[in-house]
């Protein structure tokens, strides 16, 4: 292995450097963005069963913050669900797009090294064209040391470009599907929760107005009767 490392030159290192910062965020990406993690299927009936029973609070608002991303925005949404609608959804897309930004973490790095891993090896193959053109140099038989040296770095380097640059190219585009997905099944689920409590505080006002409108016929009528 070291000789083939070393048979590839200088342009070894930013590629070998390239490649395990590419495998540790695909490693990370890979145990953080999963679906119990992120958005864990008990979570909803665990918090409309809290909010039927008048339980939120800020212990419980709290320990949703630290349950999952999917808990952060549930919990934004839910503390502010006294302020009206646009407040509520107001919050939840302010927390939303935090926790999409925090899902996304190390993509952008992930999609760079894909692309530029082949330009290394691409460099490197240059440098040893210029490797073997130089073994010509001066005349006479070439040199034929630096003449398969030259050939050595050239395929080597452009081999491990591509190495490298593949996996990372596709995991980078699997990963951004994984978060497009995660991200729907959030959107569904908030929204079910907004709806859930728009329809909750409508009957309360429903009520509110049915009771007022009662009390107001019993006052009539006891105005008329005397």
């Amino acid at each position: 292995m070291w000789v083939f490392v070393k048979s590839g030159g200088i342009m070894m290192l930013p590629i070998i450097l390239c490649s395990i910062v590419a495998m540790g965020i695909i490693i990370e990406r890979l145990i953080v963005l999963r679906t119990t993690k992120i958005a864990p299927a008990p979570l909803m009936g665990k918090v409309w069963n809290w909010f039927k029973s008048g339980q939120i609070d800020q212990v419980r608002l709290e320990e949703l913050r630290k349950d999952s991303p999917l808990g952060q925005i549930l919990a934004a949404g839910l503390a502010n669900a006294h302020k009206g609608h646009d407040k509520m959804r107001e919050a939840i897309e302010e927390t939303g797009g935090f926790v999409i930004h925090q899902l996304e973490r190390y993509l952008n790095t992930l999609g760079t090294i894909g692309a530029i891993a082949p330009l290394l090896g691409l460099l490197g193959t240059v440098f040893g064209l210029i490797e073997i053109f130089s073994a010509f140099l001066g005349g006479g038989t070439p040199d034929t040391g630096k003449l398969a040296g030259g050939i050595a770095m050239a395929l080597v380097t452009t081999a491990s470009g591509l190495i490298v640059a593949i996996p990372a190219v596709f995991f980078h585009r699997f990963l951004l599907r994984k978060v497009d997905d995660l991200v729907v099944a959030m959107e569904q689920n908030v929204t079910k929760l907004v709806d859930a409590i728009d329809d909750s505080y409508n009957q309360v006002d429903n009520t509110s107005a049915s009771s007022a409108r009662k009390n107001k016929a019993k006052s009539s009528d006891t105005v008329r009767g005397e």
